[in-house]
């Protein structure tokens, strides 16, 4: 009271007028967080001053469980990393074991790969897509990206016996061959997804209101994605030409005829939102011709190459990325010459992707926080291994 007193007809300073930040906690029960991620922010009223994400509610010691189980064993842990990109994370570690091998891969396998991963890059893009519609308060754009999506999953599940986890590409080669009949399918598929693609775009991309929702929000430059080591949609979007499948391809990449795509600022600035939405559309059209060349070009054959039935990788060590849905996927494998890895380490994009949320968030508002997040696209599976 007597404090109150003094401060009559005196000039009260900014700083006394300034409130407390308010620490909220958005997730890890937090539909867009996408996971179980949870990111402390600090808020002036209904802006961002500081998020620091925290990150280690999924771990699940997947590095130390690979240690004492043998080398095919490990293929069903890859699996649950990004489980929204289960090929493509078995893809990357059979390359790394058979790099250290020397297996020679049959034709047929490796076109069959190819087209798997790719499709596997549609449907996470399609997840993608209508999760973020969903962020942004649109729920019909889920409802049509789930339609399609799930031509792929049951495609999956003819090849594997699964629909999320599929324990498919071996080493070696693959489990399970494909079927004409399939083949038929996917290029129908592949017909009917392009003019789909235009819809989707057209829906929710030219939509007045998620322009005005990922325009110039959580913009991520060019400097900063190499200061964090950002890769996949992530950089492209911000304007880097970057693409492992282009720059060092692996599996037979190199036979294929494809764009990489990257932000242009059509909306806004480069390296908002809405250049990371529009790439992964992009990219899904990109795949479809890498799909289609694969129904042009595969041979019959075998599927499986030569692999001793106990399999002991020589003693060394390799290091093997690859270009995944949501960035570089790396596995550092060391071996001591037995029937185990000595040392599996992954390097995983969404943990790169998701650490620059602590330099993008000041300034935001919250809404624009959730827009920003949705737009990284992580999977907290393959964040905290």
């Amino acid at each position: 009271m007597i404090e109150n007193k003094k401060m009559i007809g005196k000039e009260i300073s900014e700083e006394k007028l300034k409130s407390e930040l308010l620490t909220l906690n958005m997730g890890p029960q937090h539909p867009a967080t996408h996971g179980v991620l949870r990111v402390e922010i600090k808020t002036d009223s209904e802006i961002v001053a500081e998020a620091i994400p925290h990150l280690g509610y999924l771990h699940r010691s997947m590095e130390k469980h690979c240690e004492n189980i043998d080398f095919r064993g490990v293929i069903p842990f890859v699996d649950r990393m990004d489980y929204l990109a289960a090929m493509n994370m078995e893809l990357g570690y059979v390359l790394t074991v058979e790099k250290m091998l020397g297996t020679e891969v049959p034709k047929r396998a490796e076109y069959i790969r190819v087209l798997v991963s790719e499709l596997q890059r549609v449907a996470s893009h399609l997840m993608f897509y209508g999760t973020y519609a969903i962020d942004l308060g649109a729920f019909s754009p889920f409802l049509y990206a789930f339609q399609e999506r799930e031509f792929i999953l049951r495609i999956f599940e003819e090849l594997s016996g699964a629909r999320l986890l599929y324990n498919y590409i071996w080493i070696g080669g693959v489990w399970n061959d494909i079927t004409d009949d399939q083949l038929k399918r996917i290029a129908e598929f592949i017909q009917r997804m392009d003019g789909e693609l235009k819809k989707y775009h057209t829906l929710v991309g030219m939509n007045k209101i998620f322009i005005g929702r990922t325009a110039n929000v959580g913009v991520i430059s060019e400097e900063l994605c190499y200061e964090y080591g950002l890769t996949g949609p992530v950089l492209r979007a911000s304007g880097a030409r970057y693409d492992l499948r282009k720059d060092r391809p692996y599996s037979i990449y190199q036979d294929f005829d494809f764009e990489v795509p990257v932000g242009t600022g059509e909306m806004g600035q480069l390296g908002d939102c809405w250049d990371r939405y529009d790439v992964r559309m992009k990219e899904m059209y990109e795949s479809l011709k890498i799909i289609q060349q694969c129904l042009d070009g595969i041979e019959s054959g075998p599927i499986m190459g030569k692999v001793s039935k106990v399999l002991k990788v020589p003693k060394g060590e390799v290091y093997m990325r690859t270009e995944c849905p949501r960035g570089e996927l790396g596995y550092h494998l060391i071996s001591d010459g037995t029937k185990k890895p000595y040392r599996l380490k992954v390097k995983s994009s969404c943990f790169t992707n998701i650490s620059c949320l602590g330099d993008i968030a000041p300034g935001q508002m919250i809404a624009d926080l959730v827009a920003t997040i949705g737009s990284v696209d992580i999977v907290l599976g393959e964040v905290d291994r």
